[in-house]
């Protein structure tokens, strides 16, 4: 989930994304950076799996879960177009999810041939159980830099979700 950052930030950002031709790996600074992002994607990947595990659900239902956590319930191809998964994964995978009590399938409001997917009680709590080893990381930053590092966090996720799209 993105937060609103103070106009500062976001100026500063603007400045620094008008520098000079971006260094390559070459560049030690970039090359730190490069394995940092590199190290805190393994970590994240190894969070998720641990996360799902110690529920009982493995990483496909645990990706599920965050998905419907930040946008809400979505139609099954709209889950499906999240998670990379074919029309037929996808329906398996809700029916899991169903299994497992943490997501179900309910009617669309405003359109009564769709189905909506979201996330029941337990899902929630899960979802929100999830978080605090995510906030406790966060809790890491100084409060001044978090701003920064929020922006900067979502600028790399959504730039890096663009590329694999």
């Amino acid at each position: 989930m993105l937060y609103p950052t103070d106009e500062r930030v976001v100026d500063d950002l603007a400045i620094l994304a008008r520098t000079e031709e971006p260094a390559g790996p070459e560049d030690p600074t970039m090359s730190e950076a490069l394995h940092n992002l590199r190290a805190l994607i393994m970590a994240a990947e190894r969070y998720r799996v641990n996360a799902a595990a110690s529920v009982g659900l493995g990483t496909t239902e645990s990706q599920a879960i965050s998905s419907l956590a930040v946008h809400g319930p979505r139609g099954q191809s709209d889950l499906a177009r999240d998670l990379s998964l074919t029309s037929s994964a996808a329906t398996a995978l809700v029916d899991r999810l169903e299994r497992h009590g943490v997501a179900e399938r309910t009617r669309h409001p405003s359109d009564r041939r769709r189905m909506l997917i979201r996330l029941t009680r337990r899902g929630e709590e899960l979802a929100t159980a999830g978080q605090q080893t995510l906030l406790a990381s966060l809790h890491m930053v100084p409060a001044a830099d978090l701003p920064f590092v929020s922006t900067w966090l979502g600028s790399i996720a959504r730039d890096l979700h663009a590329r694999t799209r």
